[in-house]
């Protein structure tokens, strides 16, 4: 690039003798060019220093100023005494460059300071390796790689270092590469040679200084040396690290040493960083460090022009930096597009997801853009490290020089901007909201009781909590019975295990809060969900909590990709865990709120359920492959069975799930620890129902039942292929095929699923005896009655004329008629084309079935338990009585009683005539 073909502002010379007087030393230069070189020294003492220093190299720097940034920044020969010279050489030609490009508008922000990163990388890398070596020289290090690295952070973390900018560094190595008996020895010598990487660095020479470094942002910098082991760092950001910390390790970048050691840290530091849950708490401490700061720095006062802090006083670049840095601390451990280093990026992704608006994207970087530019005028002029507007008219008159303009335009634009920035970044931290007024009304026993809760025990959680009273008291009390609502709260609150993470939750989103009321006023059920797993709270306020269901294969893709972001298997379970529970919430509350039918709910379930075990299957078979090998033969397939099968869920099912296995001519399995292959996959489907159903950190994921599996409780936990036809073929009972109606294979190779789903066809379509059918219908129909009595008129599942009566006939039908599809629909159908049922009938049928569906899963939605109407609020008993389409409760019972005891009629009638 041509500087002059690329000028877009010339700085006035506040000085112009001395301008042109450092522009005749430069030969061979442009008019456009030496304009610009005569209003630079005319306002900078220091840069017109460093003109009259490389007047020589300047016109060819200024003709191809690509190739002369490549060639500055090419490493010096790694010789302690000889980068000093060298690397202050290389400090000089950058800062002029930049210099001279930033005044002319030739380089914008991000090409002003990538070149100022690219020379400290380059400089700490070179000075780190010749510091390395003469250790090494020296006897003090092995001649091997010792696995030392050092993190760039802050501004050259982030490749946004400002024009006098020192360095924060930490430095750390990989204790693991080395004897333990080594340790001390090795940790000296690196330590030596990070001092002496500074001292090349920092030191002040004839020719200046490169960068000033700070290694205070290690671990307790007060006791420990400045060279850390990795493990000792890690051991101490996972037991003290505090928020702070975690911020600046958004900027962290490995830039010299062992890049792939610093990049395996930084990969093991991201839990501690990037918090699995939104995490709202993280704005309170961002604002406690915002106050330290100002009260320690003297900043907090009100914006008066001179002598204001453009980094640290109000409406500064560090208000815009914290207000980008916590919301991506807030959502950055859930989205990991939020995790990116620099200031500008980071509000363009925080926009692109709708953390903000594109206004508020808009005017902050606008406003960044211009306060970096004013600091690094305000450091070019003699090259000091401060952030201070000047204090003195003709410090004023100057900086005005160096930004183009006169010193009225620019301070009335200094004060618009510094004010609309203070506006928006205080409004996030610390918004001036009124105080709600508390409309129910709260005895003192039951505030008192609160504060003996868990989630208020700790001071921070009592705290948070007691800014948002007013907020919640103010909801309870619009509801539609404010003291119901009150007391299921205090259930709700009861359940809480802990408050801070929730209570913040709520601060900064008081529409959830509107959520919470809905629920707790409403459904006992999900609201003890929610205080079990407040965590799901995050999915609503994720942008796409309301969007349309993403069906059945999208839903997959988002479990597969949630699992193969672990690295760990523990840590898959939990993660699926914590999907399920996000979506399984979702599909409640919307079905709640009305924006899903019932049908579409129990969908829902359904392919949450599938997708979760689609996921899961291959991380289990991959897991006890580690040990065992890679599963024998035609692998195995995961079947659903009975309400999993045909795709209709509750919130409360279990899963009915049989492992079938196609094991060829293979005997055993090939690994580190063979087995025989009905063990294999025995073991193998004891591992996947231990994943689903065992106790994580996350809870369950489901409850699962094998019990429908060839031979019931008697038969092996897998069942291969072959003995898979001939049990059906053979030995199945007839409630066996009947199971087979609804099965689905939902994990698993797509040929044995295939063969499967062929044989379940040749299987359906078998000729049956219709009388021999239905005389065992009626049998079982007798067991079940006495085994198991309804609870109430509103249990839907159980008795005559009643989901599970109707749904065996249909599946009876399926059977006779050979029909293949799942559905209650189609098997009804088909006793209608089977003789067993009259069109008239099978009607009612469907429609009982479709009524008592919406109720079953308003019950379950409601509670855990067999529902019990004088149990329920006022809005629990409104959500049964919306599912029955009635709004007293006499007219809707009587109207369950009247269907099912004619679909009870319907059945008896079509069993008795066809024996």
């Amino acid at each position: 690039m041509r500087l002059s073909d690329h000028i877009t502002r010339v700085p006035r010379p506040f000085d112009p003798e001395r301008g042109a007087a450092a522009a005749e030393l430069v030969p061979a230069i442009t008019d456009d060019l030496r304009d610009v070189i005569v209003g630079t020294a005319g306002c900078s003492p220091y840069l017109a220093g460093l003109i009259e220093k490389e007047a020589t190299w300047l016109p060819q720097a200024m003709d191809d100023t690509d190739a002369a940034l490549v060639q500055v920044l090419s490493p010096p020969e790694a010789d302690l005494n000889a980068l000093k010279p060298a690397l202050r050489q290389a400090k000089r030609r950058v800062a002029l460059l930049a210099g001279l490009a930033d005044l002319a508008g030739a380089w914008s922000l991000e090409d002003v300071t990538g070149a100022l990163t690219r020379l400290a990388d380059m400089a700490c890398d070179a000075a780190l390796s010749a510091a390395l070596a003469e250790q090494v020289r020296r006897g003090k290090l092995p001649d091997t790689d010792v696995g030392v690295f050092v993190l760039a952070m802050g501004k050259m973390g982030a490749g946004e270092l400002n024009y006098s900018s020192d360095i924060d560094l930490i430095c750390l190595f990989d204790e693991t590469r080395h004897d333990p008996a080594d340790y001390a020895a090795i940790r000296k010598a690196c330590v030596r040679a990070v001092q002496d990487m500074c001292k090349v660095l920092s030191d002040l020479t004839p020719d200046g200084y490169v960068f000033r470094t700070d290694l205070r942002l290690r671990p307790d910098p007060s006791v420990n040396p400045v060279v850390l082991s990795a493990g000792a760092a890690e051991r101490y950001y996972e037991s003290l690290g505090r928020t702070w910390e975690r911020a600046a390790y958004i900027k962290a970048r490995p830039c010299a040493g062992d890049i792939a050691a610093g990049d395996a840290f930084l990969e093991e530091l991201r839990p501690f960083v990037w918090r699995r849950h939104l995490d709202f708490a993280a704005v309170q401490d961002a604002h406690d460090m915002r106050l330290a700061i100002r009260a320690h720095k003297g900043t907090g006062g009100p914006i008066t022009l001179p002598g204001h802090d453009m980094k640290l006083g109000r409406g500064g670049i560090r208000e815009i930096e914290f207000f980008t840095q916590t919301r991506q601390l807030i959502a950055g451990g859930r989205d990991a597009d939020l995790r990116v280093r620099d200031t500008v990026t980071g509000l363009k992704r925080l926009a692109e997801k709708d953390w903000v608006t594109a206004g508020t994207r808009d005017m902050l970087i606008d406003h960044y853009r211009f306060a970096r530019r004013v600091e690094h005028r305000v450091q070019m002029q003699r090259d000091a490290q401060t952030h201070k507007l000047p204090g003195s008219d003709e410090g004023f008159e100057r900086l005005a020089a160096m930004m183009a303009t006169d010193r009225a335009a620019l301070e009335a634009e200094l004060r618009d901007r510094l004010s609309a920035v203070h506006a928006e970044t205080e409004g996030f931290f610390a918004p001036d909201a009124a105080e709600p007024t508390p409309t129910v009304a709260l005895d003192a026993a039951m505030q008192s009781r609160w504060r003996n809760y868990p989630a208020l025990r700790s001071a921070r959680g009592a705290a948070l909590f007691d800014r948002i009273e007013p907020m919640l008291m103010e909801r309870l009390g619009a509801a539609t019975k404010p003291q119901e609502a009150l007391a299921a709260f205090d259930g709700f609150l009861a359940g809480l295990p802990a408050g801070v993470q929730l209570f913040a939750l709520f601060e900064a989103n008081p529409q959830l809060v509107d959520l919470l009321v809905d629920i707790v006023g409403t459904s006992p059920a999900l609201a003890h969900y929610l205080s079990r797993n407040a965590a799901v709270l995050d999915a609503v306020i994720g942008g796409s909590f309301f969007a349309p269901w993403p069906g059945l294969d999208a839903l997959t893709g988002m479990a597969v990709d949630r699992l193969a972001a672990e690295d760990d298997y523990e840590a898959k379970l939990d993660a699926i865990r914590a999907w399920a529970k996000e979506w399984h919430f979702r599909v409640g509350v919307h079905h709640l709120r009305q924006l899903t039918s019932a049908i579409e709910a129990g969908k829902q379930y359904s392919d949450l359920a599938r997708a979760s075990i689609a996921a899961l299957w291959p991380e289990v078979q991959a897991q006890f492959a580690k040990r065992h090998g890679p599963p024998p033969g035609r692998g195995g397939v995961v079947l659903g069975m009975g309400s999993l099968g045909a795709g209709h869920l509750t919130p409360q099912s279990d899963l009915d799930l049989i492992v079938v296995y196609d094991p060829l001519d293979d005997e055993q399995s090939e690994g580190k620890r063979p087995l025989p292959v009905g063990s294999y996959y025995a073991r193998l489907t004891q591992a996947m129902i231990t994943a689903v159903t065992t106790q994580t950190a996350q809870g369950r994921l489901y409850e699962a039942d094998m019990r429908l599996r060839p031979s019931g409780n008697q038969g092996p936990v897998a069942t291969s292929w072959p003995s898979f036809q001939r049990y059906q073929r053979e030995d199945a009972w007839l409630w066996e095929h009947l199971a087979l109606v609804r099965a689905t294979v939902v994990a698993g190779p797509e040929a044995l699923a295939g063969d499967i789903a062929a044989f379940r066809e040749e299987i359906m379509q078998r000729p049956r005896d219709k009388g021999e059918v239905l005389a065992e219908l009626a049998q079982m129909r007798a067991r079940i009655a006495s085994a198991k009595q309804p609870a109430s008129i509103w249990d839907a599942k159980i008795g005559p004329g009643r989901l599970q009566d109707i749904e065996l006939l249909a599946q009876t039908g399926a059977v006779l008629m050979g029909e293949l599809r799942s559905g209650v629909s189609a098997g009804l159908d088909a006793c209608v084309a089977a003789g067993v049922l009259n069109d008239a009938d099978a009607q009612h049928l469907a429609q009982t079935h479709a009524l008592l569906w919406t109720v079953q899963i308003a019950s379950r939605l409601l509670s855990t338990q067999a529902v019990d109407m004088d149990d329920l609020g006022a809005g629990g008993q409104d959500v049964l009585l919306r599912a029955v389409g009635c709004d007293v409760r006499d007219v809707a019972e009587h109207r369950l009683a009247d269907v099912t005891a004619r679909a009870a009629q319907i059945i008896e009638q079509a069993v008795g005539t066809s024996e």
